[in-house]
């Protein structure tokens, strides 16, 4: 006989939902509230901890021990000790382990005439302060006046009672200077390399030349003291090209208010061209 007794079917899913429903493990509220007391304590204990390190470290830099008794500064010619300790911003009796080590190198940095500039804590009472100070090498016309260095940098604007007595340069812009002021320094650098060779010249010196132009599509010319006469130099090659022109530059220089201009951008000749 058929059985008509029927076994209830239970859908797939409701047997999951019980195994889940089995498998799921209770909440520990109270390793929950343990490990949430311990991170609290260690908070409180972290806070006490660096109060009373900020305590001792002021209480130590109140002592006598730790007061500025002495800054040592490197000799200047430019720039006066009165002035470094006033860009500094420091004075004696100062706390030494306050002082802001970074602010007092970026303070001195302000003056253009200082570079290379290391400020240290010498305990138990002194600061040193060592700079290094620019040196003038030409002055480049640039619509204003500025110095530049001997490693070809742009640096101080001249001002009143500034000395004129370099060689000047000329040719270059402001605009140069801001868009590349890589390639603006490199040029300055070969500039200073040509007036380098002029100062140990015996016959063509730099006391010869008024001015050292830059043309950016030409390269270098000189101008004589004597005349203002054009010496084009071109790119490259300096030293053989001066070279080729001291061994005539006698004869020239009694011709010279009849020159036009002198071309030494040629590799083993001279071009004079007369008015």
């Amino acid at each position: 006989m058929r059985d008509l007794h029927h076994k209830k079917r239970i859908s797939p899913n409701r047997n999951r939902q019980k195994r889940e429903k089995k498998n799921r493990k209770p909440i520990q509220y109270r390793k929950m509230l343990r490990q949430t007391a311990r991170a609290g304590i260690a908070l409180v204990l972290l806070v006490v901890f660096w109060t009373v390190c900020v305590e001792a470290y002021e209480l130590v830099a109140r002592m006598t021990f730790f007061k500025l008794e002495r800054v040592e500064i490197s000799r200047l010619t430019r720039v006066s000790r009165e002035e470094m300790l006033s860009l500094a911003g420091v004075r004696l009796g100062d706390s030494l382990l306050k002082l802001d080590l970074k602010s007092i190198g970026g303070n001195l940095g302000k003056n253009p005439w200082l570079e290379d500039i290391t400020v240290r804590r010498r305990f138990p009472g002194s600061l040193s302060i060592e700079v290094a100070e620019r040196v003038p090498a030409a002055v480049v016309n640039m619509g204003y006046l500025f110095y530049v260095d001997t490693k070809g940098t742009i640096f101080k604007p001249l001002t009143t009672g500034d000395r004129l007595d370099y060689p000047i340069v000329t040719g270059m812009a402001v605009e140069d200077l801001n868009r590349d002021p890589a390639g603006t320094k490199e040029t300055m650098r070969a500039a200073l390399g040509i007036l380098g060779l002029l100062r140990k010249g015996t016959v063509f010196r730099l006391e010869d030349i008024s001015e050292i132009h830059v043309d950016k599509g030409y390269g270098f010319t000189l101008f004589t003291a004597m005349g203002g006469i054009p010496v084009k130099l071109g790119d490259g090659a300096y030293a053989e090209k001066l070279e080729r022109l001291s061994r005539i530059y006698r004869e020239l220089s009694g011709q010279i208010a009849s020159l036009e201009y002198i071309d030494l951008n040629y590799p083993d000749k001279i071009v004079v061209k007369k008015v």
